[in-house]
């Protein structure tokens, strides 16, 4: 039945039969290489770059010291 755990078992089962027992593991490789991510993970200088852009437009303002008042 398509769709259930038991269809999905059965699929897998006929994959590792039809393309060897290390099926799984040459797509998920595919799928590794033909990555196309990196961003600020990649790049820790583009990351400070656009931090620094942030600050700079930053609508919050200056951070306040807290004030301490003691009561008698």
């Amino acid at each position: 039945m398509a769709g259930t755990k038991a269809g999905g078992k059965k699929a897998a089962a006929t994959n590792i039969a039809k393309h060897g027992a290390d099926f799984y593991k040459r797509i998920g490789a595919i799928g590794g290489r033909l990555g196309r991510t990196g961003g600020f993970a990649a790049e820790p200088e583009l990351a400070r770059i656009a931090g620094a852009k942030g600050g700079r437009i930053s609508r919050r303002g200056k951070a306040k010291k807290p004030t301490t008042t003691e009561t008698a």
